[in-house]
């Protein structure tokens, strides 16, 4: 009998775990005031941003990413993608810059992970502390 037990709260835990994780993900996708979900509006801003990426850019996206388990690694890039080209479309840049690739890196990482950010960058010798200021204002 206690063997039942155990496997119905191993069990419960195991899809409390999941209902989780859908309902997370099914947050993303119900639409907001102006009728776009927020991953409409990560999709509009990679495709609206795409000519002005250059290789180097690139480049340094999939060293942002790199250390993202592979599992999560897609998703992880199309966030800071989006966050990347968000920064530069507001800024009327003409190309991806330096400073467009920190500030939407920085901002599109949750506030949990920026001690791990902070590591991250460090190991790339990447100088931040003119960025610090993002970290304070970086709320998801």
């Amino acid at each position: 009998m206690g063997f039942i037990v155990f496997w119905i709260f191993v069990l419960l835990g195991l899809f409390a775990i999941g209902g989780f994780f859908m309902f997370r993900k099914f947050l993303k996708v119900l639409p907001k005031e102006d009728g776009m979900s927020t991953l409409d509006w990560e999709e509009h801003y990679v495709n609206e941003s795409l000519h002005l990426w250059h290789d180097e850019a690139k480049e340094l996206l999939e060293e942002f990413v790199s250390p993202v388990p592979e599992l999560f690694r897609p998703v992880a890039k199309q966030k800071i993608a989006a966050k990347i080209g968000e920064v530069a479309l507001a800024d009327g840049a003409s190309k991806i810059e330096f400073k467009h690739m920190l500030e939407g890196y920085i901002t599109a990482t949750p506030k949990r992970d920026h001690k791990f950010l902070r590591k991250r960058l460090t190991e790339l010798e990447i100088e931040f502390s003119q960025y610090e200021y993002l970290f304070e204002l970086a709320d998801k």
